[in-house]
């Protein structure tokens, strides 16, 4: 029975099961497609049983052609199951054979590989809505799953089941699966098997969080922060301070949660200025209610700091006083204080626990721990249900929780060690709360309230729940009245300046502990200045961290890191991105300069690898497929280790970006809109261009490519792994992202990365690890660490958390796994992203200067396969890919282990984007950095700078850009290809097609 078509897209660039040797004689300029035409016969269908063997079934519906299936009765690696089952694969000429591009059998037409190359040249890696995706389904499991892992490092399980299907997939394959059941081409007891049934089955789906109250659907709005700023700023008394009716004389409180919404709205510079310069001018009659003598306020030195931190200033000198002393040296320990003091660990004054919670997100925005008397008195104040008590109560009294001081108390507990639990219970309370129309109560019986409902809004955005965030914001968008003021509640429209405030900050995606907006910024410049400030190395969160020396030991091994390179499947082809990534962790780690040399003059010579290409045949730089994240991986690798990136490997790789940016939307070159780079089909690649521009002072050309990057940012603060998007959020991409963004100056930038740091943080996971197409991945906990130490005042719990999940992931050989679950084993990719990402610095910042350009040493052509290709199974390792676009690597390390899976966010098809960074000491040890964002980039290396006279760079501290998405044209020179066994080559012509394959 012919099967209905089911399109997906996979990476599985592990072609574990070739081995080849020598070369094939073709034209001088001819391109190869390596690939295996089938000439042993398959195991007989009969050798595979639901307890032996494996059957993998190839759907070639999309060509007529049906399901076809077969058997391997002794299956090592998901692709020698193809192989041995009699399908034929071919990869690209960029990937070379490691990626499946094509398959085909001789039961079909004759043997005809597809797609044709009418339909897809094969030239760069496919489009993400068009290529081979890889299931499987284990033993006894009745729906696929999307594979973590590529086909050269999954390993069958005796009555396992795979499938290849043709077209394309979203995100972690949550749809696309196989139209056909698992079960209606599994082998059964007899040996006979079943039609393959019409019917599809499940798709893999992600398995949403339960709450206790059905999600929301409310109508969709996203109201008008602008106009609500505008109306809170006509509120202002003289234009700089808010008065109450109730009291003579300024309301204080009021009028700094004034000033930080408009912070948050950014459109009312004017009025913000004045009211911040009204609060400073009156600190010491806000902080000291009982005169110059009295002890401060808690409220006061908590909203005051809030307000310096929120529009660039010091809370450590606002208003001529210190607010953070303020708050650290006056916590109470006991009871009493005239009244000031409910319980110990109550902050001096504090009348409520939203008290309580400013007081310990102003802290933690200085980068100080709050004392741990006043996190702790959170114990006592959190009710049963999970919500936190409206008023300052004690052990035993009554508690009925309250959202608007739940929703603050989340965001004040989420990054506080040994709080995430509590923060969790109290987020899940407020989700228990919300109403079907996206509404919060403020107590039993009362309508719907503005201000309840933007501080849970607040809540769900810092906790990842964007479902009822969304709901909540469209019930806020429509209180919003025609005068751009916020009514208290649904049956209130006349505007309240509480409810206002509040209701900003919910729409505009901040809270109180991201806000960020300087009124007095000055407009940056057009190009950074050549000398980048520096700042030094900060301490590292303590706890567990990988062991630098044993992973960059790992790396370094002849068997792996072969004359300067790393190889994939077959020994003649060099993998150029992962070749960079290496360099990436050596130069990030600083454990081994003389590898991280050998690495780097291979490039810039340029050598060649056995099959005569160089790292220009991988970027494609000169040619019509040439992109930009490829070039600007190796762009930012000149910049890291202090070469010249307008003079490296031959070329000038900044001019080639600046001419890679695109002027309008053009699929035949790649484009997908106006300052998208050419062939840059992933949010990785695209921020690897941007960074390489910048670094190198190109900030004027870079410019339409970063105003479509920060296009691409969804509302929640998330990117998207594809080119064009997808609709997706990738961990990854945003961790890139966030990245790139922190180069650029200015407070735009500044809040599309706080707001992406946000989203980021919230997706950590129980065990500190993040979720990533391989599942709890290692590559996303390292992106995600970099990106969380940019703002590691904010994140220190996190990143501590992420980094003990790393070094519980390192194994004895001193490399990592792809993820915690799964096929365990080290692999190289992996154990090139972790080691840079472990340490926390953004590679838009290393630098570990190896000196100037080496004279080029001649290569013969004709180079010898590598000596020290390891003899095991290939392993492929997880490429950051967008898991809609295929994740075919495969990488040789010494050990059979398989390590190969898709991941979110790089390229399909190439070294995917490891992007993780990491500084070093220069003499051999890791040190902890910040970089981009908190402090100016600096480094201990001596005081070095950017080479080329652009950002700030970081002295050791690097960060793997892992993209593999460029083009290249694979030129071979005469030889003959020798194929062991039934391996053999497909030699093809390079099509110039008008639409060649997109790749990542």
């Amino acid at each position: 029975m012919r099967v209905s078509s089911s399109r997906t897209r996979h990476r599985n660039r592990d072609l574990a099961s070739l081995v080849v040797a020598g070369a094939v004689a073709v034209a001088a300029c001819g391109s190869v497609l390596f690939g295996r035409p089938g000439t042993a016969a398959a195991d007989p269908i009969e050798q595979c049983t639901a307890t032996t063997g494996a059957i993998v079934a190839v759907d070639f519906t999309h060509w007529g052609g049906g399901v076809l299936r077969g058997c391997d009765a002794r299956p090592t690696t998901g692709m020698n199951l193809l192989h041995a089952a009699g399908f034929t694969t071919a990869g690209t000429e960029h990937d070379g054979p490691a990626f499946i591009c094509r398959l085909g059998t001789g039961t079909f037409n004759s043997g005809t590989q597809y797609p044709t190359p009418a339909e897809e040249p094969c030239v760069n890696t496919p489009q993400a809505t068009a290529y081979w995706s890889y299931w499987i389904a284990e033993p006894g499991q009745q729906a696929w799953s999307y594979s973590r892992f590529g086909a050269g490092t999954q390993k069958p399980k005796p009555g396992e089941v795979e499938a290849w299907v043709y077209g394309g997939t979203d995100i972690g394959g949550t749809s696309g699966a196989p139209g056909f059941t698992p079960d209606s081409v599994r082998a059964k007891s007899g040996g006979s098997p079943a039609s393959p049934s019409a019917s599809p089955s499940p798709s893999a789906t992600l398995t949403p969080t339960p709450t206790s109250t059905p999600t929301p659907t409310g109508p969709s709005a996203a109201g008008d922060p602008a106009a609500a700023a505008a109306w809170l700023a006509r509120q202002l008394v003289g234009g700089d301070h808010m008065e109450n009716w109730a009291v003579e004389g300024p309301d204080y409180p009021r009028t700094a949660l004034t000033a930080i919404a408009l912070a948050a709205a950014g459109t009312q510079d004017p009025a913000l200025r004045r009211t911040v310069a009204f609060l400073s001018a009156h600190t010491d009659a806000f902080l000291h209610p009982d005169g110059p003598a009295g002890r401060p306020d808690a409220r006061a030195a908590a909203l005051l700091a809030l307000v310096a931190e929120s529009t660039g200033g010091d809370p450590r000198a606002f208003g001529g006083r210190d607010l953070i002393a303020a708050l650290t040296g006056h916590v109470c320990t006991a009871a009493g204080e005239n009244g000031k003091c409910t319980a110990a660990g109550d902050f001096l004054g504090a009348a409520s626990p939203w008290v309580q919670s400013l007081g310990v997100i102003a802290l933690q925005r200085a980068g100080v721990t709050p004392p741990a008397p006043a996190l702790a008195r959170f114990t006592e104040l959190q009710c049963a249900d999970g919500g936190v008590a409206g008023s300052m109560i004690v052990a035993g009294d009554h508690c009925e929780s309250d959202p608007l001081t739940t929703g603050l108390a989340v965001l004040a507990l989420r990054t506080a060690p040994g709080y995430e639990t509590a923060a969790r219970k109290a987020s899940d309370q407020l989700a228990t709360g919300q109403q079907a129309d996206g509404s919060l109560l403020p107590y039993l019986g009362a309508p719907g309230d503005t201000i309840s409902t933007a501080s849970a809004a607040q809540a769900f955005k810092a906790t990842g729940q964007d479902t009822r965030r969304a709901a909540a914001t469209a019930w806020l968008a429509a209180r919003q009245g025609t005068d751009g003021g916020f009514g208290p509640d649904a049956s209130t429209t006349d505007p309240d300046p509480a409810a206002t405030e509040q209701a900003i900050l919910a729409l505009t995606g901040t809270d109180l502990t991201s806000v960020r907006h300087n009124p007095d910024a000055t407009t940056p410049p057009t190009t950074p200045a050549s000398t980048p400030p520096t700042s030094p190395a900060t301490t590292p969160p303590a706890g567990r961290a990988p062991d630098a020396a044993k992973g960059s030991a790992y790396l370094t091994d002849p068997s792996r890191l072969i004359n300067g390179r790393y190889y994939e499947g077959f020994p003649a082809f060099a993998d150029f991105g992962l070749t960079i990534d290496g360099a990436y962790a050596l130069a990030a780690t600083g454990t081994d300069d003389a590898a991280l040399r050998r690495i780097v003059d291979f490039l810039d010579q340029p050598g060649k690898d056995a099959s005569e290409r160089t790292v220009n045949d991988w970027t494609g730089i000169g040619t019509e497929y040439a992109g930009g994240g490829s070039i600007g991986k190796e762009a930012l690798l000149a910049e890291a280790v202090g070469r010249n990136p307008r003079a490296f490997g031959g070329h000038d790789l900044i001019a080639a970006l600046a001419a890679l940016v695109c002027t309008k939307a053009d699929q035949s070159t790649g484009c997908a809109a106006p300052g998208n780079y050419t062939y840059a089909t992933s949010v990785f690649s695209q921020a690897l261009g941007i960074m390489a521009q910048l670094r190198a002072g190109d900030s004027t050309n870079a410019a339409p490519a970063i105003a479509y990057l920060k296009g691409l940012q969804h509302q929640d603060g998330s990117w998207p792994s594809l080119i064009p998007a997808t609709g997706d959020s990738d961990v990854d991409s945003t961790a890139m992202a966030v990245m790139a963004l922190a180069l650029v100056p200015g407070d735009e930038a500044a809040r599309a990365v706080d707001q992406g740091l946000g989203w980021l943080a919230a997706r950590q996971l129980p065990d500190g690890g993040f979720p990533g197409a391989a599942g709890d991945s290692t590559n996303s906990a390292a992106l995600a660490i970099q990106g969380m130490t940019l703002r590691q005042a904010s994140y220190g719990a996190q990143i501590a958390k992420a980094r003990d999940f790393l070094a519980g992931q390192q194994n004895g050989d001193g490399g990592f796994n792809v993820a915690s679950a799964g096929q365990p084993g080290s692999d190289v990719r992996a154990s090139t992203q972790v080691l840079g990402g472990a340490t926390g610095i953004s590679f838009g910042t290393l630098f570990r200067d190896l000196g100037g350009t080496p004279t080029p040493t001649p290569t013969s052509t004709g180079t010898a396969t590598p000596t020290g290709t390891p003899t095991g199974t290939p392993t492929g390792t997880p490429t950051n890919t967008p898991t809609g676009t295929p994740t075919n690597t495969s990488t040789n390390t010494s050990t059979n282990t398989p390590t190969g899976t898709p991941s979110p966010t790089g390229s399909p098809g190439t070294a995917g984007p490891s992007d993780t960074a990491a500084p070093s000491t220069g003499d051999g040890s890791a040190t902890w950095s910040t970089g981009g964002i908190d402090a100016p980039a600096g480094g201990d290396g001596g005081g070095a700078v950017a080479p080329a006279g652009g950002v700030a760079a970081q002295t050791g501290s690097g960060s793997l850009a892992g993209t593999g998405t460029q083009a290249l044209t694979l030129t071979a020179g005469a030889g003959v290809l020798t194929a062991l066994g039934a391996a053999a080559v497909l030699v093809a012509r390079r099509r110039t097609a008008t639409a060649p394959g997109r790749h990542r």
